[in-house]
């Protein structure tokens, strides 16, 4: 049974479950989506595997005092952070300590309510960092690799908006040292199967965020740049086949990915509906991946996302043009998408630069 990649991607019970009836589950064992699942926890499995986390919290912080001696011992800002979670819920960063304390309770009441886990644990704030991830990959005998990176910092709200791969800021030396500390978390677990090691990157400097034990919605950038389908290494790893490609991953050419959302463009608010017109575009390196159509109803219970927009070329400024002639193309009336802001992204001339962060649409929307 494969997951997808919702929430059920990463229940270690629901894969329990799945084991005791006899069913194979497409993805990790139960035990290291348990143990990876906690965000503080997997910090732990980090750091003692050799790899560079942010400062902060040794584990949930059990009160605000405590919260509040951590934030002053690694400096303000910090960011408290729900210790089962991720997609930015449970998420709040905080400046001073009259914020930290205000904030502490938000992040722990919202916690609970997306995960069922109240705790949360707390770091030191990048104030611009980029966001880099490595795609992961084990198998039932022994060998895990990466293949690559996949740069995500464009991002409103700690949600993703576009990710694209290679990074523009990655070196062959750089993407070595980053790719190996991803595999040594991995194998510190016993990791089988696919996931992703998330990365801050300050400067020259990377650090641990997360681990999602799981497929996750821009593997196919990944896949355009290797030339590997996924999923399908997916299926052969749980039923106990190795790995079918080598160590070594050459990547080509660059790929882009437009998460088409059912969202205003201004001001983010879901806009479920009935979709009048759905025209999507083709052409080569253009690839879309939904399941949209004309007279479609969306409803307003579930993620926001409607489509995958996918573009690859021999080159970065390539993809960018392929891209903008793509969501020109992409038509979806009779509600609001994100398309309009993701063509102003691509003409903004940090973006054509390649000078991202995680607060790259802060500046933007100003």
């Amino acid at each position: 049974m494969h997951p997808g990649y919702g929430f059920l991607a990463e229940n270690d019970h629901f894969a329990e479950i799945l084991e005791e009836c006899g069913i194979r589950f497409i993805g990790p064992p139960a035990e290291a989506i348990r143990l990876m699942g906690n965000k503080s926890r997997a910090r732990e499995t980090a750091k003692a595997a050799g790899v560079p986390i942010i400062p902060g919290s040794d584990g949930p912080v059990e009160d605000v005092d405590t919260a509040e001696g951590i934030a002053r011992e690694i400096g303000f800002p910090v960011i408290l952070k729900a210790s089962a979670g991720g997609g930015g819920r449970g998420m709040r960063i905080c400046w001073d300590e009259k914020e930290l304390r205000t904030a502490y309770d938000t992040a722990r009441h919202e916690a609970e309510r997306a995960f069922g886990v109240a705790d949360v644990y707390i770091e030191k704030y990048l104030q611009n960092p980029r966001h880099i991830e490595f795609q992961v990959f084990g198998d039932a005998h022994g060998r895990i690799v990466h293949l690559g990176e996949r740069e995500c910092s464009i991002q409103r709200r700690h949600q993703k908006l576009m990710e694209e791969s290679p990074s523009p800021m990655m070196t062959p030396e750089f993407r070595e040292r980053m790719g190996a500390a991803a595999v040594r978390v991995c194998e510190a677990v016993g990791y089988q199967n696919a996931g992703t090691i998330e990365f801050l990157v300050d400067g020259s400097n990377f650090y641990f965020m997360e681990m999602n034990t799981r497929i996750q919605v821009e593997h196919p950038v990944t896949e355009e740049v290797t030339g590997l389908d996924l999923v399908r290494e997916q299926i052969f790893v749980a039923a106990g086949e190795k790995l079918s490609f080598p160590k070594q991953i050459a990547m080509e050419g660059h790929a882009i990915e437009f998460r088409i959302n059912a969202e205003d463009p201004v001001t983010f608010a879901p806009n479920p509906g009935r979709i009048t017109t759905f025209h999507q575009p083709g052409g080569p390196g253009v690839r879309v991946d939904t399941a949209a159509y004309g007279d479609y109803m969306i409803p307003p219970h579930y993620d926001s996302m409607i489509a995958k927009l996918i573009v690859k070329a021999p080159s970065r400024r390539d993809a960018i043009e392929r891209g903008r002639r793509a969501l020109d193309m992409f038509i979806v009336e009779g509600i609001k998408t994100t398309i309009p802001l993701q063509r102003r992204i691509l003409s903004d001339p940090r973006f054509l630069r390649g000078e991202l962060s995680t607060r790259f649409m802060e500046a933007l929307l100003k």
